[in-house]
């Protein structure tokens, strides 16, 4: 009598467990890198995501400093360039610690120009820091 032999049919899985393990310790490092634009402590406010449409974002930092869309800017230039730009969107992103005049001084200056509408970014709620 002859034993036939059967072939090994197991997949060895350690070397993909090896590149799992290194491409999550790559995307666990280069994640944070991803984050682009100007830091800002937000308010925190309940509500819904804003829409990926073409918008303009006016960011204030704490120190007082206006950017418009990633660009420093002053408040006149801010209501020059905004005036040209009337047809887009328009949201405020201020650091929770700006004073409320500047925040109101700056709605202002775009009710001026004509802008009616302003989105407010805000942080959500239930975010873990």
């Amino acid at each position: 009598m002859q034993r036939r032999r059967q072939a090994l049919s197991e997949i060895n899985v350690t070397p993909f467990v090896d590149v799992m393990l290194v491409l999550l310790i790559i995307f666990m490092v280069t994640a944070p890198l991803l984050q682009q634009g100007i830091d800002v402590d937000l308010p925190q406010a309940k509500g819904k995501e804003m829409s990926p449409a073409e918008r303009t974002i006016i960011t204030v930092k704490k120190d007082g400093k206006i950017y418009l869309d990633k660009v420093s800017v002053t408040m006149k230039a801010l209501s020059t360039t905004l005036s040209k730009n009337m047809n887009r969107e328009v949201f405020l992103k201020a650091d929770k610690d700006v004073p409320y005049g500047m925040v109101v001084t700056i709605m202002g200056e775009l009710r001026s120009v004509g802008i009616e509408k302003l989105g407010m970014i805000t942080e959500p709620t239930a975010r873990i820091r």
